[in-house]
């Protein structure tokens, strides 16, 4: 009885509400992926956009989805209120799904991407500080790390979605994109109907202006340090897109193109729930400074091989750097801010992130149509090299306090 205790004890018991959350996100990648996965390919070869283009395309899309998340992070600390804004923006996600097949040309489909990226901006800091508020201390890297690893399922999934369908419909982009439609109602359904927010607890600060210069100092040092980290780590970590666009170049044929992201997001999957339960009981920043050297091998693999074999490689070490990292430094900036402003400090984090994304997309592009896919690959794993100089002092810092008494 002891020794079942002690083995139910070493697992961490997450809250339902987490895994809800987590199927939710699982849902909506499984239909954004079916999509996403082909449409810099659609782009290129179906419109004859350029590869510039497409990075400045998944720039964009990306840095509004981050800007957004800044005004409903702090509406939600100001409201008190996290679920409904979270419905609100898996909805629109899901309301802008069919334009994609019906659209007319490349106007309408950045005008589709823009907007379901607003929804994701809706609904992603309200999520995240839901995740924080239900998930007790001392479990958060869990949390996070599931929510990840179902949301990267999905992500899984939807590729391969993609694959089956594009063979069944003989490569007509479009009739895939309309199955894509069904998941992202399927996921906006459970939102409503399956998850519940915890009654904000008693004697819990009001925030009146989150955004004011008093609540954003409130955030802390240490919170804008991970925010810096995070920034310059950005850099490193272009839009996906060019690893689709890499496997064209490599040899890939069309319809197996999106195997690129069925084999990233496998590892991605399986490896971040369990490295963030590890996280929980270990150094949190030592399996972070593992992640980011991981990435800078998957730049180099990508970079200096040219065979399928090498690519590979490259791919799943990629998958296996964010399994390493996203839960991670999302546990940080939970554990690193009050409770009251979780909102704000996801929003904050995501809009400075976010802008990043959209430099580190627009210099890959430039850099791959200047001087080709080596330099784009080679630039991400110097700017991944000098980020791991920015977290030594932050570990030095808080690497080594006890998980359990993190966020209390």
């Amino acid at each position: 009885m002891t020794e079942n205790h002690a083995t139910r004890q070493q697992w961490p018991r997450l809250p339902a509400g987490i895994w809800a959350l987590g199927f939710v996100s699982m849902l909506m990648d499984v239909s954004s992926e079916m999509i996403h996965a082909l449409l810099p390919v659609y782009l290129t070869v179906g419109l004859g956009v350029t590869v510039l283009a497409v990075g400045v395309i998944e720039g964009i899309a990306e840095a509004t989805a981050s800007i957004t998340k800044v005004f409903s992070g702090a509406l939600s600390d100001r409201i008190g209120r996290r679920k409904e804004l979270a419905a609100l923006g898996y909805g629109l996600a899901a309301l802008t799904k069919p334009v994609f097949p019906l659209a007319p040309g490349i106007g309408w489909l950045v005008a589709a991407r823009f907007v379901d990226r607003v929804g994701k901006g809706i609904r992603g800091a309200p999520r995240d500080a839901l995740i924080a508020d239900i998930t007790p201390a001392g479990l958060r890297g869990a949390a996070f790390g599931l929510r990840q690893s179902l949301d990267t399922f999905g992500a899984f999934l939807g590729p391969l979605a993609a694959i089956a369908l594009m063979w069944l419909f003989a490569d007509d982009f479009r009739s895939v994109f309309w199955v894509a439609v069904i998941p992202a109602f399927l996921a906006l359904a459970l939102i409503l109907f399956a998850v519940h927010e915890p009654a904000r607890p008693a004697g819990l600060r009001k925030v009146r202006n989150p955004l004011s210069r008093r609540e954003l100092g409130l955030l802390g040092a240490v919170y804008w340090w991970v925010v810096a980290v995070a920034a310059l780590f950005t850099l490193a970590r272009f839009s996906e897109a060019f690893l689709i666009l890499r496997a064209e170049v490599t040899g890939v044929p069309l319809m197996l193109v999106p195997l690129v992201f069925v084999a990233m997001n496998a590892v991605y999957a399986l490896s971040a729930y369990p490295v963030g339960a590890l996280s929980d009981r270990v150094d949190r920043f030592g399996l972070l400074i593992a992640g980011i050297v991981l990435l800078i091998a998957a730049d180099l693999f990508l970079a200096l091989t040219h065979g399928l074999a090498g690519f590979g490689i490259g791919i799943l070490l990629w998958g296996l750097h964010m399994g390493f990292t996203q839960g991670l430094i999302a546990a940080l900036v939970a554990e690193a801010v009050p409770p009251e402003l979780r909102g704000t400090a996801f929003g904050m984090f995501n809009l400075v992130t976010g802008v990043m994304l959209l430099l580190a997309s627009v210099l890959a592009g430039a850099l791959w149509q200047g001087f080709g896919p080596q330099a784009t690959f080679l630039a991400g794993s110097v700017f991944a090299a000098v980020s791991i100089l920015g977290l030594l002092p932050l570990r030095q810092r808080l690497g080594r306090r006890d998980p359990q008494e993190a966020g209390k």
